[in-house]
């Protein structure tokens, strides 16, 4: 018996949208996976609510989201929001008009719920052995680490320390001044004391980073070294050298918006807010000493379809 499945992932930042059928076998035929650049965290976010223009360009995406679930006869609708939705004052309100408006139902779901979907997304990939990584989702609204292995989680949290909260308090110029850099870092050694506890106690040897700005790093390394091959294929997984990724990370440090969006690779709707994502990604890597990345283009959507297909 085939499903097909319509998963909405409502980020602060991007909404994404993959429409597939699954077999009994679990094969998969992905007919729709789009990712569009709400930014409902805009203008709002640092203010606990969801500025009026994100909130409208919120209900026409979803609008459109909704006529194309129609067109491919779709049994199931999963749709999740995040930390934006679920740190805004009028997030109660927003999703009632989604469902006046669309007949989607959306779940607000938890940091800690989001960090597990994050985990089974991720371990779908492929990208997960035996030895203990962290898993790091860099979202607008909050960034999810995961400390576990191919079998378990050992320990998650999230923290509200996302792109779009990180650009609206240390993105004062461009590029970014020096002393920028040293207060974001000094904010996430406050911020993340929790998982520098845990990584004393479980020890990963790798970072695993999910989609999102992992995603536009492995596209620009990529194509730094003449292979266009990967954005047509999209691989599930990948490896970013330590040594590539630093490499990228100082030219998007000394670089203007304009400068960086000539980068081959660069997308628009990341262009300022990756400086501040891998200001966080250096601040891990160096504080916790890992010395491998591995690149997992699966995470919140595909972690709800693998417990879906669970229970199929």
């Amino acid at each position: 018996m085939t499903k097909r499945l319509a998963l909405i992932d409502m980020g602060t930042n991007t909404f994404h949208l993959l429409i597939t059928e699954v077999d009994e076998s679990g094969n998969r035929t992905d007919f729709v996976k789009t990712k569009l650049p709400v930014r409902l965290g805009q203008g709002g976010i640092s203010k606990g609510t969801i500025a009026p223009e994100a909130y409208e360009r919120a209900l026409k995406t979803l609008r459109d989201f909704r006529r194309q679930i129609d067109e491919y006869d779709v049994e199931t609708v999963r749709a999740m929001a995040t930390s934006m939705v679920r740190n805004a004052s009028n997030g109660e309100d927003f999703i009632k008009d989604i469902y006046k408006q669309t007949d989607i139902q959306v779940e607000i779901i938890d940091g800690e719920r989001e960090a597990e979907l994050i985990y089974y997304g991720v371990r779908s990939a492929g990208v997960l052995g035996e030895q203990t990584s962290l898993i790091m989702d860099i979202g607008g609204g909050s960034v999810e680490f995961i400390i576990c292995n191919n079998q378990e989680i050992f320990w998650k949290q999230s923290f509200e320390v996302g792109a779009q909260r990180l650009m609206d308090k240390f993105f004062s110029a461009d590029p970014i001044p020096d002393a920028e850099v040293a207060a974001e870092k000094q904010f996430l050694a406050e911020q993340l004391r929790p998982l520098t506890e845990a990584v004393a106690k479980y020890n990963p040897s790798r970072l695993v980073g999910a989609s999102g700005t992992f995603d536009t790093l492995c596209d620009i390394d990529a194509l730094s070294h003449g292979d266009n091959a990967r954005q047509l294929s999209q691989p599930a997984s990948a490896s970013l050298q330590i040594a590539d990724f630093y490499k990228i990370y100082q030219e998007l440090l000394h670089k203007t918006h304009d400068e960086r969006l000539a980068i081959p690779g660069m997308l628009e709707m990341r262009v300022d807010m990756i400086v501040l994502a891998s200001i966080l990604v250096d601040f891990v890597l160096e504080t916790y000493n890992l010395k491998e990345i591995r690149v997992s283009a699966y995470a919140l959507k595909e972690g709800v379809l693998a417990q879906a297909l669970e229970s199929m």
